[in-house]
């Protein structure tokens, strides 16, 4: 019922920037928050960045002062300004979404198909 569109990945030299993009569409009647993971050693993810539907924010401490996630409520969608990029940032991104349903408004884990984010020279 509900699908993530990510998009926004691609290669970038050290110490560039990328914008990922993330919307959500289709039938539900909430967001609760929405985020971006990344795999991480002896995690299946980890947090990079989270936003409430209250507009609280969460982030990694490896990316705290260069990523800044942002939304835009009207579209259903979530953004992350990636800068001072590093190779250690490489990493295929997925877009997170805790969705309420239409009908019961009970929440919902979604997650996208991930898109690629490679930092190298």
């Amino acid at each position: 019922q509900v699908q993530l569109v990510e998009s926004g990945g691609g290669l970038v030299q050290p110490g560039g920037s990328l914008r990922l993009s993330c919307a959500a569409s289709g039938i539900f009647f909430g967001i609760n928050a929405m985020g971006w993971y990344r795999p991480a050693p002896g995690k299946e993810r980890e947090l990079v960045a989270r936003i409430t539907s209250g507009g609280s924010t969460n982030y990694a401490d490896s990316v705290k002062g260069r990523f800044t996630i942002s939304r835009d409520n009207a579209k259903n969608t979530v953004y992350l300004q990636m800068s001072s990029l590093k190779p250690e940032d490489t990493a295929v991104y997925y877009c997170y979404g805790q969705i309420l349903g239409a009908l019961y408004r009970a929440p919902y884990d979604y997650w996208g198909q991930g898109t690629q984010v490679t930092v190298s020279s």
